[in-house]
Parts: C-alpha cells; structure tokens; sequence
C-alpha cells in the first residue's frame, strides 16, 4: 500500500515539474517524515561536573574539587568522600561548589578514589598523589625542652580551632608571606629527636627565621578564632594566634613575643596580628606558620603562588 501511495504521489508531482527521486526513496524518506512530528525524549544529562586541581598533586599537597550542578534541587551542598573519611563542599559561586582534600608526608603516594555526591547525583573519580621526598633533620633538645608536654587545655583549644569548617569564605587570591625573614625549616621534614626517629612526626608548617619583635601579619583574610598564651598553659605552642580563613582552611602562628589581635576581630591581608618570638617549644626566635585544611596540616607554600578563589 505505501507503494503504490507513493507511485501515484510521483504522478502528481511530474504534473507539477516536480522532480522525482526513485521511488524506494521516497517511500522511506515518507516513512521517516510519519515519525519526525513525534517529539524525541531529552536524554538525561549528568548534572554533575566535577573538575581535581592541580592535575599531578603530591603529598603535601591541597586537593581542590571543584562540583558544578546545572539545577541545585536537593537544598544541600555536595560532599566529596575519599575511603573513610567525607568532605563538605561549600558554594563559591552560582550552582558552583568546592571541597578541598588534604594530603599529608604521612599518607603513602598511589590512587585515591574519590566518589562525589550531589543533588542525588553520584560520580566516581580515581586521582593519582605522587611520592615526595622530604627532608630529614637530627634535633638535639636541652633537658629542658626535650620532654615538653602539652596542656590538655592548650590541646583542647587547637584541636578545637583547626577542626573549624566555616560555610563562609573570608579570603580571596594567593596567600602573602606572614614574616619579611627568610624560611628556614620548609614544611614536611621528617626529624630524629636526639637520636630516636619520630614516626608520626612531620614539620606542620612553614618557618620563618625573623628577629625577635619583627611584625608577623596575617596571610589572607579571616576571623581571629583562637588567642593563647604561655600564661594560660599554652606550654608547647607558646604565645599562639590562629585565623579561620573559611570553608575548613585555617592558618596557626605560634612562638611569639607579642600579640597584637583578640578573639573575634577579622582581619585583613597583611594586617598586624603580632610579633616573632621564641615562647614554648623553640630553640630560638621564629615564627611558624602552620595551614590546614579540614584539619590537616598541608604545605602553604601552593596557597602562596596558586590562586584557590
């Protein structure tokens, strides 16, 4: 039947000067054109876009996962998983989220499997951390500070404040150096404490050999969450300030002779916040610079040179 329809369509049309195709052209094109009016069902389209930086991460290293959803229903942020532990993403812009991954001297280099979950959409992702070779130091402390302990107040008070994972977002752009003196123990060394290695130690920061009283001031904006002193029992971290930058990411100062900030004020970028010193655990005037990043101790020196806006 549909033949013989398209035959005597083929008449017609030659009455007209119409040019004709072959005639089992015609019959399918027809066919085809019968379904065209049908609207097709969208595809579903995977709302979730994730994108790791950077693209080769050592340990040390701050991961940051970017989460993209095209049409936010659920009401709640993201969260990135990597084995047992969980990440909250916090918003950045518009449908635009982040959570950042730490990795520490202590973790062993290989794959990481992160699964991303958001607005009931899941992703499963595998990142490669490589190795990094740290330093190793041999320290000799004086019987005097070789067997130093911490307060349970003082351990209380910062385990409290690097634990912070504010949703607001203080700071913007690349992190400034908080000393004009030179580094003089990069982050991530390993150390032999007269004579017995440290197995679970690493240097938590970055330091800064500046003079006694030389200004120490804030890298990035933030909230002052944390103001401790010897006098109060912080007995290994001397004269301490810590700034909650926001969205997990916290910088601790510790060892200094004066301080110029209180609990609750926000500060800017290289604004005062004390002085270098040599108070608690120290051998000698200078300022360490702790960052961590939900909790875990990652090398400052990216946040100085990349740009985590």
């Amino acid at each position: 039947m549909m033949e013989c329809f398209a035959s005597n369509l083929n008449k017609n049309l030659l009455g007209f000067g119409v040019k004709v195709l072959p005639r089992n052209y015609r019959a399918v094109n027809l066919f085809v054109g019968m379904f065209a009016a049908i609207p097709l069902m969208a595809l579903p389209v995977d709302a979730l876009q994730v994108k790791v930086t950077p693209t080769n991460p050592k340990l040390g290293d701050t991961l940051s996962v970017e989460i993209n959803l095209d049409n936010p229903q659920s009401g709640s942020n993201p969260t990135v998983s990597v084995g047992q532990k969980t990440y909250p993403a916090f918003a950045i812009a518009p449908s635009k989220y982040r959570a950042f991954v730490p990795t520490t001297p202590l973790e062993t280099a290989g794959i990481r499997k992160f699964r991303i979950s958001g607005d009931g959409q899941v992703q499963n992702l595998v990142v490669k951390v490589s190795d990094r070779k740290f330093p190793v130091q041999r320290i000799n402390l004086p019987p005097g500070k070789a067997g130093l302990q911490a307060t349970k107040l003082e351990l209380t008070r910062v385990a409290a404040f690097k634990a912070l994972q504010t949703p607001q977002k203080y700071w913007s752009g690349s992190f400034l150096k908080p000393n004009a003196g030179r580094i003089s123990t990069i982050y991530g060394v390993r150390r032999y404490y007269n004579g017995k290695f440290a197995k679970d130690y690493y240097h938590r920061g970055v330091d800064y050999a500046g003079a006694t009283g030389s200004p120490v001031t804030a890298p990035a904006a933030g909230r002052v969450a944390l103001v401790g002193r010897v006098s109060q029992g912080f007995r290994v971290h001397g004269n301490v300030v810590g700034i909650d930058h926001g969205q997990g990411v916290t910088s601790i100062f510790m060892h200094l002779s004066r301080i110029n900030v209180k609990e609750g004020d926000l500060v800017k970028p290289g604004q005062l916040i004390g002085a270098v010193g040599s108070t608690g655990a120290s051998t000698g005037p200078h300022l360490h610079w702790g960052l961590y990043v939900n909790g875990q101790s990652v090398d400052p020196t990216p946040w100085r040179t990349n740009v985590f806006n």
